[in-house]
This record gives structure tokens, sequence and C-alpha cells, in this order.
């Protein structure tokens, strides 16, 4: 029992790095929403140009 124990340990860990190194990746990709300025005013922009 004991060695069954350390293995599903060893196993969450290695999970829970995976799934933290997944989410800084994710995160790297893309850009904070409150960080893009007015949304209306960049929609009308866009409508503009086109």
């Amino acid at each position: 029992m004991e060695t069954k124990k350390k293995v599903f340990l060893i196993l969450t860990i290695i999970f829970l790095i995976i799934m933290i190194l997944i989410g800084i990746d994710i995160s790297s990709k893309t850009t904070f929403p409150g960080s893009k300025g007015n949304l209306k005013e960049r929609i009308m922009d866009s409508e503009i140009n086109e």
C-alpha cells in the first residue's frame, strides 16, 4: 500500500507541474483584457477603415 501512495504522489506532482507549465505558456501568448483600452473605440475605428 505504501508504494501505491508514493507512485500516486509522484504522478500527481508530475501532472501539476505539466499543468502549471501549460498555464504559463498560454498566459504568455495572451494579453489581459483590461489592457486593451476602450473596446467601442476600437470597433468604430475598424468599421471606418473598412
